[in-house]
């Protein structure tokens, strides 16, 4: 690999970032109501599956979100349909907190395809789909666009948006740990962390069914966000699998979601 070629388009990049945020003088304006209705309609399960006394608050919260954080396309057009699926990704862990606005994120970058460890588009390795980034792109989110919207098109269990939310989530109290303590009452954090511990030695033991994506052993921050995602995508079966784990969920989110 060029490592001069790669630092010189990591600070070209850095520098787009810089100019475009410095051009322009106010975010996206939010999406006409009827139109982030019929989108969260039509394409987020969670949206559905909400009492019709709740779902103009969710409305809401998305284009405040979106009102306050630009998204960004790199390589590509963010169509209208993104900047929903983005903004519905960052209110499903949330929503059952209405006070609770991130502080942690200003801009969400949305790659054509998966990119790799240098944010590269093009060359090899290129398998990450999704993250949240730190030093120069602290408060800055990548996305890959295509695993957005799979996302919402798959109901899998797994979704990357929202699994990176959830980071954005644990990060909020300064430490990525697996431990959302802005979530959860402190007496909560020790047996979340031994359960979460518990939990990744099944997995490395090949003793989880291989219904929990292995990818959840990786660490407990992982792990948080793995099981965030099949948590909003699949509650019940979660629960039927899983139902410590879903019971702990359900206290930290606050929501008890009917698939």
């Amino acid at each position: 690999m060029n490592y001069g070629a790669v630092a010189v388009a990591f600070l070209l990049l850095l520098a787009f970032i810089y100019l475009y945020r410095k051009s322009r003088s106010r975010l996206q304006p939010a999406v006409a109501a009827d139109h982030t209705r019929k989108i969260l309609e039509d394409q987020v399960p969670f949206y559905r599956k909400l009492q019709a006394t709740d779902k103009p608050s969710f409305e809401e919260r998305v284009n405040d979100f979106l009102a306050h954080t630009a998204i960004t396309g790199i390589g590509t057009e963010v169509t209208i349909e993104d900047r929903i699926l983005v903004g519905a990704s960052a209110i499903i862990p949330i929503f059952a907190f209405p006070g609770w606005r991130y502080r942690n994120i200003q801009e969400v970058l949305v790659y054509k395809d998966t990119f790799n460890k240098d944010f590269s588009q093009t060359e090899e390795e290129r398998n990450i789909l999704g993250m949240v980034g730190d030093g120069a792109l602290n408060n800055t989110m990548i996305l890959s666009q295509q695993a957005l919207r799979g996302g919402f098109d798959r109901n899998d269990g797994h979704n990357t948006a929202i699994h990176e939310f959830a980071h954005l989530l644990d990060k909020a109290d300064g430490s990525v740990d697996g431990i959302p303590e802005y979530l959860m009452d402190k007496q909560q954090t020790a047996p979340w962390l031994h359960h979460i511990r518990q939990e990744i030695a099944n997995i490395r033991s090949h003793d989880n069914d291989a219904d929990i994506n292995p990818y959840a052993a990786t660490n407990e921050a992982e792990f948080f966000a793995v099981i965030t995602e099949y948590f909003f995508e699949k509650p019940n079966e979660l629960q039927a699998h899983h139902p410590k784990l879903y019971n702990d969920l359900q206290k930290i989110f606050g929501n008890q979601i009917a698939e």
